[in-house]
């Protein structure tokens, strides 16, 4: 019997699975082994490098795949923890049938790259076929374009077009050429196979039972509080956001407009995104972007629809953007050495400002609402990352944006490598492609505030930061300047209840555009 090992990666899901797809369709393969690996710096202990939220996503998202394999194949995923070159070989030496294949899907990210390469040069010397998949998160084969002789570093959506249009991506009415693909029908496991690698006692010392990521998912909700899981992990209720906010919502896909959308999210519920909220299944795997592209095709009017950078359409290929970039500009997660970051010396380490800005204390209730949403969902909305990004770095406290991408990377469950470096390259004002490094925004904003915010009943600020719920609107987002009668009538003393500012935000911005245009004045 040949079987394939099909190593899931960034398609954490059974439909438009280009490998399940292929496996199902080859006369080489009889049936598969599916795996995962959990990064052996992610473990199960709750003392790691990687948040509470983005580990209990992923938690989510592999019960979801092994129920997904279960229903549909009859199969399990066998999951493991360790170093990706010595779980395979494991696994591989665990059992008497010929691996035949190994199938892998394509990752940009430089560990993730590195993973594939040091198991494709460990198996070198065997008989295995290592057979790579592009484009699996992505619509554009990235490795494929970067190559091209005539490629440029798109800065922009219509550079982006450009590059859709000469690969050749879409059709004329929209779809993309190489479309989403249905769940396979015929995929075949062999479950004595699967038994056997489990039982192996070399192997046993990676494997992760199904049970310990399930105890594992029940006690770190138990302790962050359940009520705060607003997104949880995996396909199925992937393609129920899709179905929810993108193909029985018409009207919103055809007047999508992102700079629009309310920062403050829905006002009837502080935890739903105005946005589609798509993002954290897109950047796990969980959904395809080919597909979040042809189901907003296939329900936009034709004639009157938004367009690109601000559609729904628009986004995608700022994502597929980043990815381009990543791949091709050298030293991208840097800030030396980087052709897409200038040279700005920023400040010194201040650890006491940059704890503050993370666990939401730092006397500015948007910023603080912002960053507490994060901390507790792991999710928030793009205008509200400018402004705390903005505020970190250029705005206000004038820290390198490395330390605001790595608490970013840490928290977020959307969290990608290729399109976080990019943001916050962008909003540190340092990329090529960033806004004006003189507009800033302001962290206490108003109505008519670009950042879109809800100001009225300023209900988020009141759920996210309950010192100020009884503040009034007129006071809620500079309570400083509250008299000290209404701070009292409040129930909040600023100063006491809640910090005081912990810069003035006006004197500090004119000193930072200040820095930064002398900063390009030695370029």
């Amino acid at each position: 019997m040949n079987t394939a090992i099909v190593w899931f990666r960034k398609t954490i899901r059974i439909h438009d699975n280009p490998m399940l797809t292929w496996a199902e369709s080859s006369q080489q393969i009889d049936s598969i082994i599916p795996i995962y690996i959990i990064d052996e710096n992610w473990s199960l202990d709750v003392e790691n490098s990687v948040g509470v939220n983005r580990l209990n996503f992923l938690y989510e998202s592999l019960l979801d795949l092994n129920k997904n394999l279960k229903d549909n194949f009859g199969s399990k995923l066998l999951v493991y923890t360790g170093d990706s070159s010595e779980v395979i070989k494991s696994i591989i030496g665990s059992i008497d049938e010929n691996v035949n294949s190994l199938l892998i899907d394509y990752c940009s990210e430089p560990k993730n790259r590195k993973d594939a390469e040091d198991v494709t040069e460990n198996l070198k010397n065997t008989d295995i076929n290592i057979k790579v998949f592009p484009a699996v998160n992505t619509i554009l084969d990235i490795e494929k374009i970067i190559q091209t002789k005539n490629f440029k570093a798109p800065k922009s959506t219509k550079e982006m077009n450009k590059i859709f249009e000469e690969n050749l991506v879409i059709s004329p009415n929209g779809y993309l050429l190489d479309g989403d693909l249905p769940v396979p029908k015929n995929i075949y496991f062999e479950p004595l196979i699967l038994e056997s690698i489990i039982q192996n006692e070399e192997n046993s010392k990676f494997y992760i039972s199904t049970e310990e990521i399930k105890e594992k998912n029940y006690q770190l909700k138990l302790e962050t509080g359940f009520e705060k899981s607003y997104f949880l992990g995996g396909e199925n209720e992937a393609l129920k956001r899709l179905k929810m906010k993108i193909s029985e919502r018409a009207d919103f896909v055809n007047n999508f407009r992102k700079p629009l959308t309310c920062s403050t999210n829905s006002i009837e519920n502080p935890m739903e995104p105005t946005t589609t909220g798509l993002s954290p299944y897109i950047s796990n795997g969980c959904l395809s972007v080919r597909l979040v592209w042809n189901e907003c095709t296939k329900v936009r009017n034709e004639d009157q629809h938004t367009k690109p950078p601000e559609s729904l359409h628009g986004q995608l290929m700022f994502r597929e953007m980043f990815y381009l970039l990543s791949r091709f500009v050298e030293n991208w997660e840097n800030d030396v050495d980087n052709s897409n970051c200038k040279p700005v010396r920023w400040g010194d380490y201040d650890e006491e400002r940059i704890r503050a800005w993370e666990l939401g204390f730092t006397g500015f209730p948007y910023i603080d609402a912002m960053m507490r949403q994060l901390d507790a969902t792991g999710w928030m909305h793009h205008l509200g990352r400018h402004a705390v990004s903005c505020f970190l770095t250029r705005g206000q406290l004038w820290q390198n944006w490395k330390h605001g991408r790595d608490i970013f990377e840490r928290k977020l469950i959307d969290s990608d490598w290729a399109v976080n470096n990019g943001n916050w390259l962008w909003l540190a004002g340092v990329a090529p492609f960033s806004m004006p490094y003189y507009r800033v925004y302001n962290p206490c904003p108003d109505s008519k505030s670009s950042l879109n915010v809800e100001t009225k009943e300023a209900s988020f600020i009141r759920y996210w930061v309950p010192e100020l719920s009884l503040f009034p609107s007129k006071y809620i987002f500079e309570p400083h300047l509250a008299p000290l009668e209404i701070q009292k009538l409040s129930n909040c003393i600023i100063g006491e209840d809640y910090p005081s500012p912990i810069i003035d935000r006006k004197k500090s911005r004119k000193e930072n555009i200040a820095k930064f245009k002398e900063n390009l004045g030695r370029l």
